[in-house]
C-alpha cells in the first residue's frame, strides 16, 4: 500500500473529473471558455469539493504552469491582517506567467478570518482587480463581510449523494484490490454524510488494519456509536426502565470509550426514525440540545448524560 493519502491520490484534476456539483462546474467551465475568471466564493459543506473546483480550474486555465499561478493559503492557520498585508499583496503584485494576465490565489477556511483581515482583503482585491484573481473557500458564508462578499461569484456546494460517494469508493476499491463487503460500505456512505474526503480516509485507516475491511472494522477506525447500539438505548429510555438504559450507556462510555458528544449526536439522527408522535420527537430534540450544550460547556460528561436519560423519560 502506497504511503500517500488517498483523498489527494483520487482527487479529480480538471473540472470534467469533478463528481457531481453539476451546476457548479458548468458555470466554471464557462469561465475557462471566456478565459476570464471573476473574483469567486466557494461555500458548502466540508469534503465537497471546493478546494479540488479551485485546483482544477487553475489546472485548466493554466495547464503547465498551474502551480506557479496558484497560491494557497489556510486562513484558518494564517488569518491575522499580516497575511493579507505581506504574503497575498507581495503574489499580486508579481506577474504571471504564461498567456493569462492573472494569477490566482486560493484562501481555504476564509470563513477564519478576522474582520480586520477581511477588510484589508477587500482592498487588496479592487487594488490587483487586473493581475490576480481570488478565490474564497468557507464552510459558511454568512461569515464573510457584505463587501467580499459582492464583489465574489458565490458558488454553493451541495453534500455530495449516496451513489455519488459509492460510485468514488467503488474506484478506490478496484484500484487499490481491497476486500470489502457492501454493509461496510454501507456504513462509510452513513459515517461519512456527504463527505468525500472523510469517507476515503476512513477506508484508507480501516483498510490499514486488516486485510478485509467489515462494518466493525469500520467502526473501530471512526470509534463512533453505532446507530443500533444506540436504537437500543431510546427504547430502553421509552419503556422508561432507567437501571438498564444506565448500563448502556456506562457501556458505550467506558467499555467502548465513545465521546458523550458522539452519542448525543447519534440520538439525534436515531429520533427522526422513530416510531412515535411528532410532538414526543419535537420535545427530544428540545431536550437534546439542551444537553448538547452542557456538554459543549464543559460540564461533566457522565452527569449530564445520566440527567439526558432521565429527562427524555418524562417525555413518555
Amino acid at each position: 500500500m502506497q504511503n500517500i493519502i488517498w483523498a489527494e491520490k483520487y482527487r479529480p484534476k480538471t473540472l470534467d473529473e469533478i463528481i457531481n456539483q453539476k451546476h457548479v462546474v458548468e458555470r466554471l467551465k464557462a469561465f475557462v471558455k471566456e478565459k476570464n475568471v471573476p473574483h469567486c466564493l466557494f461555500a458548502g459543506p466540508p469534503g465537497t469539493g471546493k478546494t479540488t473546483a479551485t485546483l482544477a480550474l487553475a489546472h485548466d486555465i493554466f495547464g503547465e504552469h498551474w502551480k506557479s499561478n496558484l497560491l494557497e493559503l489556510n486562513a484558518s492557520d494564517e488569518r491575522g491582517i499580516n497575511v493579507i498585508r505581506g504574503k497575498v499583496k507581495d503574489f499580486a503584485r508579481s506577474k504571471s506567467i504564461g498567456e493569462f494576465p492573472f494569477k490566482i490565489v486560493m484562501l481555504d477556511e476564509a470563513d477564519a478570518l478576522t474582520a480586520e483581515a477581511q477588510h484589508a482583503l477587500r482592498r487588496t482585491m479592487e487594488a490587483h482587480a487586473s493581475t490576480t484573481r481570488f478565490f474564497l473557500i468557507c464552510n459558511y458564508s454568512s461569515k464573510i463581510i457584505d463587501p467580499i462578499q459582492s464583489r465574489c461569484a458565490v458558488f454553493r456546494f451541495k453534500p455530495l449523494t449516496a451513489e455519488d460517494i459509492k460510485a468514488f469508493l467503488d474506484r478506490i476499491i478496484k484500484t487499490e484490490k481491497i476486500d470489502i463487503d457492501d454493509k461496510a460500505i454501507d456504513t462509510l456512505i452513513y459515517l461519512s454524510e456527504g463527505d468525500l474526503r472523510k469517507a476515503s480516509n476512513i477506508l484508507q485507516s480501516a483498510a490499514s488494519m486488516k486485510k478485509t475491511v467489515t462494518e466493525q472494522s469500520i467502526y473501530d477506525v471512526v470509534n463512533q456509536a453505532k446507530p443500533k447500539e444506540i436504537l437500543d438505548l431510546i427504547n430502553l429510555i421509552i419503556k422508561k426502565d432507567f437501571k438498564s438504559s444506565r448500563k448502556q450507556l456506562y457501556n458505550l462510555l467506558f467499555m467502548q470509550g465513545l465521546a458523550g458528544e458522539d452519542i448525543i449526536k447519534e440520538m439525534h439522527k436515531q429520533i427522526f426514525e422513530l416510531n412515535v408522535p411528532e410532538e414526543k420527537k419535537i420535545l427530544m430534540t428540545k431536550i437534546i440540545g439542551e444537553y448538547d450544550f452542557r456538554l459543549s460547556e464543559g460540564a461533566n460528561e457522565l452527569i449530564q448524560l445520566e440527567a439526558l436519560i432521565a429527562e427524555l423519560m418524562t417525555v413518555f
